[in-house]
């Protein structure tokens, strides 16, 4: 990959499942992802989203077999509503692989935005993954938040963490992946002491979105997560 270990020192967690859908549609030549989520998915700020980067990254690893990767991501949307589109968004394009960016917005969004509860939220992306699950022919990564300073106020930082353990208790549950953007970026923070001003677009005053060179590393160890995967999903399933 594009990122070495030297270079970056904190990478992301590898994922617990393999992805035997995406590896199949490798094997068979064609394979459709889909992105849906809130604005990481949908784009912000003129920065190429990461669904258009992870695109690229994949061809330039699998040049053969036809890939896309659609993007459905709708700016300040969450879960429920995000639920809402999953006939049109999701399955009527048949896709193997599908990323939900998901539980940013019910965190940040402030009251007068009427964001989804923290149960309803929870709820939702639980029906989802179950949903997305049910002929077994649809692999599932979520993807939680962003560690970023919007949802590190005194006033939101436990909801964002207990969002992010929500997202990991649902998809350890259901047995999906989780890509733990979170996680993956408060070291960053914390380790490679990498600061905000980097990590978040210079140009978002509300601090919530991230940077050109956010999205652009984090796709890569999103493609790397999904490349490792698909390498271990058994042969002929």
């Amino acid at each position: 990959m594009a990122l070495g270990s030297s270079e970056f020192p904190v990478q992301a967690a590898p994922f617990e499942q393999p992805l035997t859908n995406f590896a199949n549609g490798l094997r068979r030549g064609q394979v459709k992802v889909v992105a849906i989520g809130s604005s990481t998915t949908a784009g912000e700020g003129g920065i190429a989203p990461y669904p258009q980067r992870l695109l690229a990254d994949l061809r330039s690893i699998f040049p053969k077999p036809g890939i896309d990767v659609i993007n459905r991501g709708v700016g300040g949307e969450e879960a429920p509503k995000e639920l809402l589109r999953f006939k049109h968004d999701v399955f009527d394009q048949k896709p193997d692989l599908v990323i939900w960016q998901v539980g940013t917005n019910a965190v940040w969004q402030s009251a007068d935005q009427n964001p989804p509860t923290f149960d309803e939220t929870r709820r939702a992306i639980a029906d989802g993954v179950d949903q997305l699950l049910v002929d077994g022919g649809i692999d599932v990564i979520l993807m939680d938040l962003q560690y970023v300073p919007a949802v590190l106020t005194p006033a939101k930082a436990d909801k964002a963490n207990a969002m992010v353990a929500a997202i990991s208790e649902i998809a350890h549950a259901k047995r999906v992946n989780v890509f733990r953007r979170f996680a993956l970026m408060k070291g960053w923070h914390d380790v490679a002491r990498i600061s905000f001003d980097r990590i978040v677009d210079p140009g978002d005053d509300s601090r919530l979105h991230a940077s050109d060179w956010t999205t652009d590393k984090m796709t890569w160890q999103l493609t790397d997560a999904i490349v490792t995967a698909a390498n271990e999903a058994p042969h002929g399933s």
